[in-house]
């Protein structure tokens, strides 16, 4: 993951456990190397080059032994410039698409919260919940603390061979294979927590933005994820509870309960997710509200899909210009003639947002 340091200071320090390299002026531009290094073709050497069993370390034999294809600085520049231009019209129409998804996601979660919540009956059925944040709820519902239907359990695959779960803020938890996965896979899943079908999956660290499902199927998630399996009997039904606690009430309460001294590092641990209050309807209110919902949100469901799809090609397809620019499969030097420079400044707040909204999954620790 190279990134380019754009700006001068004399106060600027990396950690430990990065690598500075210095680009010799002469024969290659900095911001041309950074885009270089980032290409898979040629990052997969430093993958090949890394030693480790679960966490993996690059040696400096390892980082100066990769190829690097070096045009004339002249063409580097043009290069630089293209791809930047690029990087800026893809990264404006990503986070358009973005935009698109936070609110149709946010219609879906309204949508289906006043029938998760409230029911199916007349208003005149609720009664106080005695929870603020819960408001009222249909007064024959019960309202338990999570560790009623729940039991945290810290079960290991032994071989990892269990298909890879992702735990995303928009889909939940489904399988890894059909998500757009771009980072490096790990050597061996050995030990990571099995999931089973019915279990409540929540991603620790994400969990203030939704990262949490109930699984349909067995497979195995991150060790660093909270997994919590229903007790025998409990009237809970999967495809409601998977409903209810992914509602913003509950979302908001998560990120009360998360411990951490800023957003991208609050925690929901065990002991806080298993007092957090849940309703619970009759077996058939459930069923019932769960068909409501899913035909309410069906629209949306289909919206937010083709839009995610949409995203997904765009950076497949920048991903693949990058590539062929860089490595010398496609030639640029009369369209770069043509582009202007791009303000770093902007390029890196276009990127930034581009990759802010990005499905939450076990890449993303």
């Amino acid at each position: 993951m190279p990134a380019l340091v754009h700006v001068e200071a004399d106060d600027l320090l990396c950690g430990y456990h990065l690598t500075i390299l210095r680009a010799r002026r002469e024969v290659m531009y900095p911001p041309y190397l950074a885009r270089a290094l980032a290409v898979p073709e040629i990052a997969v050497q430093l993958h090949l080059a890394a030693k480790g069993v679960t966490r993996f370390g690059l040696t400096q034999h390892g980082i100066k032994s990769a190829l690097v294809p070096v045009p004339p600085i002249e063409w580097q520049h043009a290069i630089t410039r293209f791809l930047d231009h690029l990087d800026l019209r893809i990264g404006r129409a990503i986070n358009k698409k973005r935009e698109l998804v936070r609110l149709l996601d946010e219609r879906r979660r309204v949508a289906s919260q006043q029938l998760v919540t409230r029911g199916t009956g007349p208003p005149g059925h609720l009664r106080p919940a005695n929870i603020a944040w819960l408001g009222e709820v249909p007064a024959h519902w019960e309202v338990r603390p999570a560790k009623w239907f729940y039991r945290e359990v810290n079960e290991r695959s032994e071989r990892g061979e269990e298909q890879l779960m992702s735990v995303s803020h928009l889909t939940g938890v489904t399988p890894r294979s059909t998500k757009n996965v771009t980072m490096f896979m790990a050597a061996s899943y050995a030990g990571h927590k099995l999931c089973r079908p019915g279990d409540v999956v929540i991603n620790t660290m994400w969990a203030w933005m939704g990262a949490l499902g109930v699984a349909t199927d067995t497979g195995i998630v991150s060790p660093a994820y909270g997994v919590y399996r229903p007790l025998r009997g409990i009237p809970l039904q999967r495809a409601y509870a998977n409903l209810l606690l992914r509602t913003r009430p509950y979302i908001d309460e998560y990120t009360c309960r998360s411990t951490g001294i800023r957003s991208s590092r609050l925690r929901l641990y065990p002991d806080r997710f298993l007092t957090v209050p849940i309703v619970c309807p009759p077996a058939d209110e459930q069923g019932e509200i769960v068909e409501r919902v899913t035909e309410a949100t069906r629209g949306l469901d289909a919206a937010i899909a083709t839009a995610l799809r949409e995203i997904q090609l765009l950076q497949e397809y920048r991903t693949r210009v990058v590539a062929d620019v860089v490595t010398g499969r496609r030639d640029v030097w009369a369209e770069a003639a043509g582009v202007p420079e791009v303000d770093p400044d902007e390029l890196d707040s276009v990127l930034s947002a581009a990759s802010a909204g990005d499905d939450v999954d076990e890449d993303q620790e």
